[in-house]
Formats: C-alpha cells, sequence, structure tokens
C-alpha cells in the first residue's frame, strides 16, 4: 500500500472509500444495505468505530470515520471480510434477478485476485484520506451527503435513505440506521 494510502493517526477523521470489484452495482436491494447498516453498527458498538457520515452508493460507499480503540485499517478489513460473506449469503438466499451472474462476476473476481477463496465482493484497499482541517471536512461532508444529487438518484439529499445526511439537518427527528457521531 502506498505512502498517501495509509491510515497514519485513526483518530483523526478520514475519508475513506470501499468499492464493489469492477464498480458492480450491488446496493441496489434493501437487504444488502441493510447488511451495511448492521456491520457498521457492530463496528461501532464492538471495534470502536465512530462513523460521522457516510452514504452507500450503487457500487460503493464512503465513510468518514475515526477509531479510537484499535487501528482503522483492521476494522475496515473486518467489516470488508464480514460483509462479503453476508452479501454472498443474501445474494444466494433472497430472490435477485441478478444472483447468478452476481455470483460467476464474484467468483470470477476470487480466482483472478488468486487471494480470495470462494467469491471477492470488494476492491482491495480503502484509499484513507485524512481531514486535518476543517475545510477538508467540510468538503468531504459536503461531497458524501451531495453524491446521490449528483447521480441523479434523488433531487435532494435528505430524500436519500442510505446517506447520514438527516443527522445533519437541524430539527430532523428522524436518523439514519446507522448510529452515527456528527462531527458538529
Amino acid at each position: 500500500m502506498s505512502e498517501n494510502y495509509k491510515v497514519i493517526d485513526s483518530t483523526v477523521p478520514t475519508f475513506i472509500t470501499i468499492t464493489v470489484v469492477d464498480w458492480v452495482d450491488l446496493f441496489v436491494r434493501p437487504n444488502y444495505c441493510t447488511i451495511l447498516d448492521e456491520s457498521l453498527n457492530y463496528c461501532i458498538k464492538e471495534k470502536g468505530l465512530s462513523v460521522h457520515a457516510y452514504v452507500y452508493m450503487t457500487s460503493h460507499i464512503h465513510l468518514i470515520v475515526t477509531a479510537f480503540d484499535g487501528e482503522l485499517q483492521g476494522v475496515i478489513r473486518d467489516f470488508k471480510k464480514f460483509t462479503s460473506k453476508k452479501l454472498i449469503e443474501a445474494i444466494k438466499e433472497h430472490p435477485e434477478s441478478r444472483r447468478e451472474w452476481l455470483l460467476r462476476k464474484f467468483s470470477f473476481e476470487a480466482q483472478k485476485s488468486g487471494r480470495a477463496k470462494n467469491y471477492k465482493v470488494w476492491q482491495d484497499g480503502f484509499h484513507p484520506a485524512i481531514l486535518d482541517t476543517l475545510e477538508k471536512i467540510e468538503q468531504r461532508l459536503n461531497y458524501i451527503h451531495y453524491n446521490p444529487v449528483e447521480a441523479e438518484i434523488v433531487f435532494h439529499e435528505r430524500d436519500y435513505v442510505n446517506s447520514s445526511y438527516r443527522n445533519y439537518e437541524e430539527d430532523n427527528t428522524v436518523f439514519c440506521n446507522v448510529n452515527v457521531e456528527p462531527l458538529w
């Protein structure tokens, strides 16, 4: 991993992107997003992860996170490993029109990489960027929340369910599914 993509200090807010192999549009079904919600909440409760902002796009997720109890790399590694298994199980168990294609694709990626056993869901790495100034934090927070608008999925950030935007909106009492710790 190059020096540009290493977490220097897990206690400083860090912007990360976790991408599905070949940018496959996986997160188009609510049950797959629920797996991400539950897994992030587990990492928050059990592994010392703090999620300050997030968005699930169809083929990737963006997060602003810190990890006070452990190394961020280890938490993200465990998150990716666990969610890979759970996502494959969900693809196999639930009605999915793309089931065969998804399983073949993720199996092919595992064989191609030679590192995954049966299926490879996530690309290697997560491209951390330290957010050590208020300007950087604001820029990435706005980027995360505006991403679904930019992708023309919704007209306004508040309308996107799989995002932490509602936790930052004034006077909003309906919060997101992940236990977010807003930065302000």
